[in-house]
């Protein structure tokens, strides 16, 4: 696993009326630097949005409808796992577990069961001098986002 890259398992209370999951409390250690924003991205069958990276942002990434593959990729030169790449299968085929993404630490996704729906909380507001962008082709990351289900015609970001 990618340092600083951590990982909440959720409990699903599941009755005849659906089901409760709790998410996120603010005493968790896993959610110790605190909150500053709270994002919703709905998104279609076959969408990719990579890469992302922060400088000092933390990102807690949550599917909560459709499923999503997400990639890191660690691009601190100083962190033991430098360029150590992990993948998750997350949402309603895949794991019910939040990603906690340190910055430094370039993330992406690509919908393979859509439509779909991300929560994501950031430690900070969104700030455009925060937000930075790597093409989702890399070539020092390598990724194959066309791996498996195409990618849709909509605009990959």
């Amino acid at each position: 696993m990618i340092d600083g890259v951590m990982i909440k398992k959720l409990v699903t209370h599941p009755d005849e009326r659906g089901y409760f999951r709790e998410m996120i409390r603010k005493t968790d250690e896993f959610f110790k630097e605190g909150f500053g924003q709270v994002s919703n991205s709905h998104m279609v069958d076959g969408v990719v949005k990579a890469w992302h990276i922060h400088v000092t942002q933390i990102d807690w990434w949550y599917a909560v409808s459709g499923t999503i593959k997400m990639a890191l990729y660690d691009k601190r030169v100083s962190s033991p796992t430098y360029k150590e790449l992990n993948e998750f299968t997350i949402g309603d085929h895949g794991q019910q577990i939040i990603v906690k993404i340190p910055p430094g630490v370039a993330h992406g996704l690509k919908v393979i069961e859509g439509p779909s729906e991300l929560v994501y909380v950031t430690s900070g507001i969104y700030d455009p001098k925060e937000e930075g962008r790597i093409s989702y082709d890399d070539p020092d990351i390598g990724y194959d986002w066309v791996q498996g289900k195409p990618i849709s015609n909509t605009k990959i970001t």
